[in-house]
């Protein structure tokens, strides 16, 4: 009876979920994890914000410091990062509203949004981005 294992203590074998490598690449999968991703830059992004709010509040000293850090080339790749993860998780997040409220379900509409949501988040920053730097003075 050592030696035998009895039949509730022996694994079950269980199929595995499939995962990224079992499924093609889809637009829709990727405007999902995309919109995940936004969120969270966000959040840390607004670290930052919060920190020139603060600077700006604080006095023209404080205020240079953050202007400093923001116009370096790291700063600016990230304040430009943070604007695109805002156009991105706003515009897909319009159109995922229409689709709570029921329209554009067919997989035609939902391939065709999620484009305009990756293309449209890309315009739109530029689009920011050129009016900051050629209207307001270097943003």
């Amino acid at each position: 009876m050592a030696n035998q294992q009895r039949v509730s203590d022996r694994p079950r074998a269980r199929p595995l979920s499939p995962h990224l490598q079992v499924y093609s690449w889809q637009v829709q999968m990727v405007t999902s994890i995309l919109h995940r991703g936004t969120g969270i830059v966000l959040v840390l992004g607004s670290l930052l914000v919060a920190w020139g709010l603060v600077a700006l509040a604080a006095g023209p000293v404080q205020w240079a410091d953050f202007a400093e850090c923001v116009r370096s080339p790291l700063g600016f790749l990230v304040m430009f990062g943070w604007s695109w993860s805002l156009a991105y998780h706003l515009i897909n997040g319009i159109r995922h509203l229409a689709q709570d409220a029921g329209y554009a379900y067919e997989i035609s509409s939902f391939v065709r949004n999620s484009w305009i949501s990756i293309f449209g988040s890309l315009v739109l920053t530029a689009i920011i981005w050129l009016l900051a730097m050629t209207q307001w003075g270097n943003a």
